[in-house]
């Protein structure tokens, strides 16, 4: 077989050069790449594409642009009342900034602690920010999203107390409870579900978990909960809204045990879903059992500080039988965001942030309330979501909010009658919400 000629001609966006696929096919055995498909028939080894002819650079972002403003968002002139575990808030510029700078070489995971001191040092900074929010002792340098590391916390909490048996509170968001059933389908761990105001739990659970505030914005009662799971062994895992923690008490507080959240409303963009990043920090006394990396902090010879990966224990840096969790992508660049994010705000900007989000949602609320055929399901406290009962279907009242520019909640009729799961954050203007309570008003009437 002749190789080409000239081996140094290569096309700038192909990594192999017509020499080196010759050389690889030789040392097949192959004469051509076609032989290497000889299994497939002719006829569907190379099909005809029905595709447009190609665009010049210019072109192709303005096509791309066309299609991104048929999108439905608060930044295309919408206004958005649509929670549900990702939300919408402000993010300061500096964060996007400070993503570029040249000290964070890498979003991947530092393995290289030479070539990587700015991304593990604001790794570190990451743990104890989250430590600082939820009043815990220890936390990780991140998780996938919030309902894997509620998951690996349960899964954490049946290795800690060693019985195999998870109490999980019912009003939780069912994506915690469908992707902690996907965690144990291959374990011999069983899920219990819990009322909110139950008393009384079987002696042999490993934890019973909390969110709070829970799917339908409501605060729990996390402290009696708590003492409750201490009274029979367990531990208590608690998943929170990061942000509700500016205005109320840290699960530190109340002797939480293990706490999770997601991460996204400190400083990530809602961005189709992901990529998020999971919260996860316990009680010291757990930190061998704690799923995903600890970024430790040391001094070298000369007494510079240094940052480095400290604790990992997944299955490919440990024996298999000792791993705690087979967690592997790194969440870094996202929990830099989280990081400049907490940072910018500082103590008293999360703490506004929190408020905002509290009195626009009341405002709200009793506004709905006077509107004839809407009610308020939320008799407890609330923070910045709560469920309106509407006097249609809320699917119907969503179509025709959607036509003047409005987002509606989320339609949670599955769960609650005609009930509509609404969210009110910072960025929600006062004429928003009175232009929103004015379309729920209208389409009331009409019905």
């Amino acid at each position: 077989m002749e190789l080409p000629s000239n081996p140094s001609i290569n096309h700038p966006y192909i990594p192999s050069t017509d020499f080196e696929r010759a050389e690889m096919l030789s040392v097949i055995g192959v004469d051509s790449f076609d032989d290497l498909l000889s299994d497939i028939p002719l006829e569907h080894r190379h099909p005809r594409m029905d595709l447009t002819s190609g665009l010049s650079e210019q072109e192709l972002g303005s096509r791309i642009s066309g299609f991104a403003g048929e999108n439905a968002s608060p930044s295309s002139g919408y206004v958005s009342f649509l929670g549900a575990g990702a939300y919408s808030h402000y993010i300061p510029s500096v964060v996007r900034s400070i993503l570029q700078r040249g000290e964070f070489v890498t979003g991947y995971t530092p393995y290289q602690p030479e070539a990587a001191q700015g991304t593990l040092q604001v790794g570190f900074e990451f743990q104890t920010i989250i430590c600082q929010l939820t009043g815990m002792e220890v936390a990780n340098a991140g998780m996938y999203d919030g309902p894997t590391a509620f998951a690996e916390a349960c899964l954490m909490a049946a290795r800690v107390t060693r019985r195999n048996k998870v109490g999980v509170v019912s009003d939780i968001d069912n994506r915690l409870l469908e992707v902690l059933i996907s965690y144990v389908k291959y374990q011999d761990i069983e899920i219990i579900e819990i009322t909110p105001d139950t008393r009384v739990i079987p002696d042999d659970l490993a934890c019973i978990g909390i969110q709070s505030p829970n799917f339908f914005g409501e605060i729990q009662d996390v402290e009696r909960l708590t003492n409750l799971a201490h009274d029979h062994g367990a531990l208590s895992v608690v998943h929170v809204n990061p942000i509700s923690l500016g205005l109320f008490k840290s699960p530190g507080e109340f002797g939480v045990d293990i706490v999770t959240a997601e991460g996204q409303p400190l400083g990530v963009p809602m961005a189709f879903g992901g990529p998020y990043v999971g919260l996860f920090a316990c009680k010291k006394e757990h930190i061998r059992q704690m799923p995903g990396r600890i970024i430790g902090y040391t001094k070298d010879t000369k007494g510079r500080a240094g940052y480095a990966l400290t604790l990992q224990t997944r299955e490919q840096h440990i024996r298999r039988e000792r791993a705690t969790s087979n967690i592997c992508t790194s969440t870094q660049l996202i929990a830099l965001m989280v990081t400049a994010y907490v940072a910018t705000l500082g103590k008293q900007g999360i703490k506004e942030v929190a408020e905002l989000c509290y009195q626009k949602a009341h405002y709200a609320a009793k506004e709905i309330t006077n509107i004839e055929g809407y009610s308020v399901r939320n008799k407890g406290t609330f923070f910045h979501e709560f469920v309106v009962t509407c006097p249609r279907e809320p699917s119907v009242i969503n179509a025709e909010l959607l036509k003047q520019k409005i987002i509606g909640g989320l339609d949670i009729s599955n769960r609650s009658d005609n009930g509509m799961l609404v969210c009110f954050t910072e960025t929600n203007s006062k004429k928003d919400i009175d232009r929103f309570v004015e379309g729920l008003r209208q389409l009331g009437e009409v019905h």
